[in-house]
């Protein structure tokens, strides 16, 4: 396991010293077989050996990023010696030595367009080409390709269908940093383009802090009625869990609107954060959200002291919560908490049928 940076031990010490007094024991405890699909789930990468991606200088010089690197399980010295590569290969690796998840999406991620209609590379964050994804990822069984189109690119109409030809399950957005209005009629034939080719588009729904800036009125659910108007598949990542709109909860927007739009979906990645506490049990209160649901985990944000069922005390026991810890396998252990928090079997199962439209790739 890689090390934590030696900034932040001292900054989460009394964290540490909660985990340090959980009794733990190695190996796996309880865990049996399932075949998931988490449909959520990112990689990074700084353009070497030719994968095309970055991370800007903001990001680079953030406390954050870091952070990143240790929870992608990755260094500084195996991304230059090996490429960006790498990082699928710990992915790929990680869910070999689950037995819960089977198969992962992988999600590449678009940058911010210019007037041009150009990437604008200094107000992009991060950047995850599709060209490098689909390249890499059929060399891995395990992992499914996520695309992310820029609905303001000019070519973005003829980049859906390359994505679609290329086995894209899905196109992912976080309109906060990527500079999206979900509500901007000028997109509609994108979205038009995403109903003829069957594609869901996975989209951040609610605040977003894991980037050095972000323009949250992008992340309004109510910004969805458009895309959702004509037919879209839209699935809203973390249930819209935090932030406010208008004077009103993300959350209570995003529920709002699950009557009314049939094809409205909902991701419960990232739910079991410290920072999202209580609302995935709050949403399993409701059945029409809980049959919405789908699974995903938003890795790599699954590392303590992000994540630990010790923060949910109040929903499950330390018993259970000690025998969740112990679990060694992340994937394992996010399904394990999230069970316990109440997610049904049918959640979990059903994530794979919503995305059984979509090839895979073909094996080199």
């Amino acid at each position: 396991m890689k090390r934590l940076p030696a900034w932040l031990g001292g900054t989460l010490a009394a964290a540490v010293l909660v985990w340090i007094l959980t009794p733990t024991s190695s190996g796996i405890v309880n865990v049996r077989r399932t075949d998931y699909l988490d449909m959520h789930v990112h990689t990074a990468g700084l353009g070497l050996h030719g994968s095309g991606a970055f991370i800007n200088d903001a990001m680079r010089s953030s406390y954050k990023f870091p952070v990143y690197l240790y929870a992608l399980g990755v260094s500084m010295e195996e991304i230059e010696s090996q490429g960006d590569v790498v990082v699928l290969r710990n992915i790929s690796r990680q869910v070999s030595g689950s037995r819960r998840v089977a198969r992962v999406v992988v999600l590449a991620m678009d940058g911010v367009i210019n007037p041009n209609g150009e990437l604008d590379t200094e107000q992009t964050q991060l950047y995850v080409p599709n060209s490098f994804l689909m390249r890499e990822l059929p060399r891995f069984s395990n992992l499914a390709f996520g695309a992310s189109v820029n609905p303001y690119r000019t070519d973005a109409l003829e980049r859906l269908e390359q994505v679609a030809a290329g086995g894209a399950l899905l196109v992912k957005w976080i309109p906060n940093i990527m500079l999206i209005d979900p509500a901007d009629t000028s997109i509609i034939p994108f979205y038009q383009k995403l109903v003829e080719l069957d594609l869901p588009l996975l989209t951040h729904t609610g605040q977003e802090r894991s980037f050095a800036h972000a323009r949250d009125e992008f992340g309004d659910p109510e910004r969805l009625v458009l895309p959702l108007s004509l037919g879209v598949r839209v699935m809203a990542a973390h249930i819209g869990s935090t932030g406010v709109s208008e004077g009103i909860s993300n959350f209570e927007r995003l529920t709002a609107m699950i009557e009314k739009f049939p094809s409205l979906a909902v991701g419960i990645s990232s739910l079991t954060q410290v920072n999202r506490r209580n609302t995935l049990v709050r949403a399993l209160q409701s059945e029409e959200l809980t049959d919405r649901m789908h699974y995903g985990t938003d890795w790599p944000l699954q590392f303590f002291p992000l994540v630990s069922p010790l923060f949910h005390l109040n929903h499950i026991g330390w018993r259970q919560a000690r025998s969740i810890v112990a679990i060694e396998n992340a994937w394992d252990r996010d399904v394990a908490l999230k069970e316990a928090l109440g997610v049904p079997s049918e959640v979990f199962e059903r994530t794979s049928a919503y995305f059984s439209k979509r090839p895979r790739h073909k094996r080199e």
